[in-house]
């Protein structure tokens, strides 16, 4: 019981904390080109933009800081099994991204925030490609550290049971980082494209501060527009293919498939059931997962049926619905930005009600995409915490008994609901204030 709280709260406080970076990562290329557009074109627009864009950042900084540190603390209050076999190399990459990335972050954004009066044009528009960079930075060390655990490479497991890193360069570029990190940060990109042009669509919907809001919806259409369609090819497609070729049985659970088959099917709706083996309800495409894993119409995808038991995810119902959810959400957000490019380009955006409700309505759902795409790469990873090398029943802390860990997930479950109602409070206050400069 006590392994079953543990993972319930560190996956609540994970994805509690990665509603804000989502949304600093993809923010910070926002605010890059803001500046730029301010400084070297000359656009008061963007001024105003990169003025009202950079205080919703430094929020969504703040939140992401404080909830990210709490998971530091569980790798050793609740994980000192794991902290101790793979603390020397997941640690590496954490304590990188803490002592470079952040720091270039975190100092930038202080120039970019209080330096308007202070500094040369010159450092206000470095300040703003820094903290991109140290955003993105920050972004690559954490992936890189995931993918270790995904798929373990630059280390050698001693005597002493611990695995020692052997090669810093082959953890900065194991081959699964780099395509994580590319498709992860599309999802950013898409996250604050849609949260960007949905400010937008809410100002023009109540006539309220239409030169800013159209500037925030055309920006944020044209990097939605981009940004949609990279997160599904080359960088989805690109991250599908490592799962099958890396993790067989995670691929398996993801696409429900049971047995192997030749000539696999893609499925597009059914349920799950563990009792048969099989789907109930399948709605498919024959012989198209063949074709998109491999390439060829009538090549074996194996199923769940070719691997050990022992080796299955432990939830395939949530790692299957989750990347259904993930795939799903993906394609209409496609749609929704094909739409508004088409209404853009014709001058007809603004015009179009039922599109900027529909915008304005659509925020939550890439957090909820980015959700169910990390619980599909987490839970299909089990039960392992290191693919194929130290299993997650291991890596828990001999010493915390179930009650000290469901104390303090309830904890955490009430101060977080705290920080989310203050979060909210905050950002629809700077929302309501409007873009500075800009008259109602």
């Amino acid at each position: 019981m006590t392994l079953i709280y543990d993972r319930l709260q560190f996956a609540f406080t994970v994805s509690f904390h990665y509603l804000f970076p989502q949304l600093t990562m993809g923010l910070a290329l926002f605010l890059a080109l803001f500046q730029t557009a301010a400084i070297v074109g000359k656009d008061p627009l963007a001024d105003r933009a990169l003025r009202f864009w950079s205080k919703i950042f430094a929020i969504n900084f703040v939140f992401g800081v404080v909830t990210g540190i709490v998971m530091e603390f569980e790798f050793g209050t609740n994980w000192s099994g794991f902290s101790r076999f793979a603390g020397e190399t997941v640690g590496q990459m954490l304590a990188v991204e803490g002592t470079f990335a952040f720091f270039l972050e975190s100092s930038f954004l202080g120039i970019l925030l209080f330096g308007r009066e202070r500094v040369g044009k010159g450092l206000q528009l470095l300040s703003a490609w820094m903290v991109f960079l140290g955003t993105w930075l920050s972004g690559f060390f954490i992936i890189g550290a995931d993918a270790w655990m995904q798929h373990p490479v630059g280390y050698t497991v001693g005597p002493d049971g611990v695995a020692h890193p052997s090669s810093l360069w082959a953890l900065l570029f194991n081959s699964w980082a780099l395509t994580q990190y590319a498709h992860n940060m599309a999802a950013s990109v898409v996250t604050s494209s849609f949260v960007v042009a949905a400010v937008g669509a809410f100002y023009l919907l109540s006539g309220i501060h239409r030169e800013a809001a159209s500037y925030f919806l055309r920006r944020g259409v044209l990097l939605g527009l981009l940004s949609t369609v990279l997160v599904i090819f080359p960088t989805g497609d690109r991250e599908s293919q490592q799962v099958f070729a890396g993790q067989p049985t995670k691929a398996a659970a993801m696409e429900g498939l049971f047995q192997t088959e030749k000539g696999a099917p893609l499925i597009l709706i059914g349920q799950p059931n563990l009792k048969s083996e099989s789907l109930d309800n399948p709605i498919y495409v024959p012989e198209l997962l063949s074709f998109l894993t491999y390439h060829r119409f009538a090549a074996d995808v194996k199923g769940l049926e070719a691997f050990p038991r022992s080796d299955w995810p432990d939830n395939i119902p949530l790692v299957y619905y989750a990347y259904h959810i993930m795939v799903g959400l993906g394609t209409v957000f496609v749609a929704i930005m094909l739409a508004a490019g088409v209404l853009l380009a014709t001058g007809r955006l603004g015009q179009s009600r039922w599109l900027l409700w529909t915008i304005l309505l659509s925020v939550p759902f890439p957090y909820i995409a980015a959700t169910a795409g990390w619980i599909t790469a987490e839970a299909g990873r089990q039960p392992w915490l290191v693919y194929s090398l130290f299993r997650t029943a291991h890596g828990a802390s001999p010493g915390v008994n179930a009650g000290n860990a469901l104390f303090t997930f309830l904890g955490f479950l009430g101060l977080y609901l705290f920080l989310g109602l203050l979060f909210v409070f905050l950002i629809g206050k700077r929302i309501s204030e409007g873009p500075p400069g800009d008259p109602a």
